[in-house]
């Protein structure tokens, strides 16, 4: 519980981090993140000495081909996450991942040929009814918060087929663009437009631990992964919008007009039927499990209470 709460925190956090490297455009930071991430990883990897994935993997082509397709759409949505925080529209990040869950629920029909449940349903309807409303409040469609959260579903989708551990695929991932980010690095450098050396010590400090940002939340979410039910994990993840919702409002003076609230509040209200149907089915399903494994127990394990 502490690894998850800690690697969620840890990402809601992060929205305060990136405004210290706001000088660098939004593809500049994600380039020196993705170069600063493989550096970090690579550091864990080998303080684990864990490498026989690596052959394993360059034994298999597909799974190389969906991490690429994993490193491109992460990237976007770091992108996305980066833009939005530092040109002032948090709450629409906020937005984002609010609604995340509920895209990954059409993600799953769509890839996965996932069947809906009708609380299912009902939250998916509530979230389009919130994403309307909101349409209004912003002016215009929040395409920053919708690409956020279907670039995340993908990237979820992606992450299911390749199969890998958290600090593998983010190795595999930062790893594929790490020679175009590393290239644009210095074609930037090389003609002066680049922020890495020209800005202030702290700025390249704050580059340069941008892969320690990246990096040490997913770590603490892979030991939580092994240890946690998913269910919980998936309660966890909203400590993030919420963060960033706060930020938005309290932090950085956004304004909330009573239409975004609305609007806000019809996402909660979707996400409270999205939970409670969550938890409903994981404990249904639980139940079964537990009568099923009792009544195949020989019955004197059944019966003894020494056993566990």
């Amino acid at each position: 519980m502490l690894f998850g709460a800690g690697a969620y925190l840890m990402w809601g956090l992060s929205t305060l981090y990136w405004p210290l490297v706001s000088a660098a455009g939004a593809a500049e930071v994600i380039a020196h993140r993705m170069v600063w991430s493989l550096l970090t990883v690579l550091a864990v990897l080998a303080l684990r000495a864990h490498w026989r994935w690596i052959a394993d993997l360059l034994r298999r082509p597909r799974r190389i081909a969906v991490l690429a397709g994993a490193a491109a759409v992460i990237s976007l949505n770091w992108g996305l996450f980066v833009y939005t925080v530092n040109s002032g529209q948090t709450s629409q990040a906020a937005l984002g991942y609010f609604i995340n869950p509920l895209v990954s629920v059409l993600v799953g029909v769509v890839f996965f040929a996932e069947r809906l449940r009708r609380a299912q349903v009902a939250a998916v309807l509530l979230g389009a009814a919130a994403v309307a409303v909101l349409s209004l409040a912003y002016g215009g469609v929040p395409w920053l918060s919708l690409g956020m959260a279907f670039s995340f579903a993908t990237y979820g989708a992606l992450k299911k087929i390749a199969g890998l551990d958290g600090v593998e695929s983010l190795a595999a991932e930062t790893l594929v663009l790490f020679l175009p980010a590393a290239g644009f690095i210095v074609f930037l450098q090389a003609t002066g437009s680049g922020t890495f050396t020209g800005v202030s010590a702290w700025h390249t400090a704050a580059l340069v631990g941008s892969g320690v940002v990246t990096a040490l939340p997913l770590l603490a979410f892979g030991a939580a992964a092994r240890r946690v039910p998913l269910s919980m994990l998936g309660l966890l993840q909203f400590i993030v919008p919420v963060m960033q919702f706060l930020f938005a409002w309290l932090v950085f003076g956004e304004e909330m007009s009573p239409s975004r609230w609305i609007g806000f509040a019809i996402v909660w209200t979707a996400l409270v039927v999205f939970v409670t149907d969550m938890l409903r089915h994981n404990a249904r399903g639980g139940g079964r499990r537990g009568a099923a494994e009792r009544s195949a127990a020989p019955p004197e394990t059944a019966a003894d209470p020494r056993r566990p």
